[in-house]
């Protein structure tokens, strides 16, 4: 894509996990970016210099009218929200909010201003307990906690405003998102983080004393859950590439799982872990949680056809050596703080 048509880009939730490799990759790629976080989950020293940054809420609505203004943004990556699928069972109206709520807000904003085109952070909890592995974009979505439904529903109003306005998007649909930027500018940050590859690191680097592995019954190899692991940058890439699709086709909407289409089991990533670190991990076998499928294995296909999408960092331990790099550099992070 040439220089004049990439156009100015606001990254909500820049500050976080995925949206930070987000801005990497617009920055890396040339593309004019700027950031909006309120910080609850963000961390200042995940934007790049260079990128502004206003810390504020994606629902205060004049907030984003002056950054549109300023910033001159045509199109938004929307990576703000709430995450984690146990609180949001037991704090269903804060995922409202965050997650549903909170994203009319910005899409309101968004098409007052004028913003053409809008990425959307969505997640393969829209599927719930898919009867099918790999999953496909037809799969049924028949979410199963808030979490899953408070995503769905911002699918929905995008599909709707997008029949309305002069407006166009893009549902990335995500499986287990790991790793770390390969040259550890940015990685995983939140503390008590649930993301087992991220938990398995810690657990080797000494910062937890066990592993726990919920379930060990499943209809799988080796009877642990099973899931399609994703490197961060990769994912961010396809971000980038998706828009470009936006900007090209601007009458087209796309919906596009985001996965590699192979699974690992909880304890084929944690034998990784192991390998990658030369620990061995303390083990603790568990029941079930509820509300965990069997496996949950994304079907690519739609997304390789639809934008020249080429993972490079689609292997499993190099995803843990990432993780484990940056896991270090976040020790002296905060020892340097």
């Amino acid at each position: 894509m040439n220089t004049a048509s990439k156009v100015p880009v606001l990254v909500t939730g820049g500050a976080g996990y995925i949206g930070s490799h987000a801005v990497l990759a617009l920055k890396d790629a040339g593309w004019p970016v700027a950031v909006v976080d309120n910080l609850t989950t963000g961390f200042r020293f995940a934007v790049p210099e260079g990128v502004p940054l206003y810390e504020g809420d994606i629902e205060d609505g004049a907030l984003l009218a002056k950054i549109f203004a300023e910033q001159g943004i045509q199109a938004v990556m929307h990576f703000a929200g709430s995450i984690i699928v146990p609180e949001s069972v037991e704090n269903p109206l804060k995922y409202y909010h965050n997650n549903t709520a909170k994203s009319r807000a910005l899409i309101d904003a968004a098409t007052k201003a004028g913003v053409p085109h809008f990425i959307f952070s969505s997640t393969a909890a829209t599927y719930g307990m898919p009867e099918v592995s790999p999953v496909t974009e037809e799969t049924p979505r028949n979410p199963i906690n808030p979490y899953g439904w408070s995503k769905l529903m911002t699918e929905q109003m995008l599909g709707d405003v997008a029949v309305v306005h002069d407006f166009n998007f893009c549902a990335l649909r995500y499986f287990n998102v790991a790793g770390a930027d390969p040259q550890a500018r940015s990685g995983q940050s939140t503390a008590g983080a649930t993301h087992l590859i991220k938990v398995a690191v810690e657990a080797a680097l000494g910062k937890r004393e066990t592993v726990s592995v919920f379930g060990t019954d499943y209809d799988t190899p080796d009877g642990t859950g099973v899931r399609d692991y994703i490197h961060v940058s990769d994912l961010a890439a396809a971000h980038v590439l998706a828009l470009e699709a936006l900007i090209a086709q601007p009458e087209r909407s796309l919906t596009m799982n985001c996965g590699y289409g192979r699974g690992f089991s909880v304890l084929e990533v944690l034998d990784a872990v192991d390998r990658v670190t030369n620990q061995a991990i303390d083990r603790v076998m568990e029941g079930r949680r509820a509300g965990d499928p069997d496996a949950l294995v994304s079907d690519p296909s739609r997304i390789r056809a639809t934008i020249p999408w080429q993972p490079q960092h689609a292997d499993l331990d190099v995803i843990v050596e990432h993780a484990v790099a940056w896991e270090r550099k976040l020790t002296q992070i905060r020892e340097n703080s």
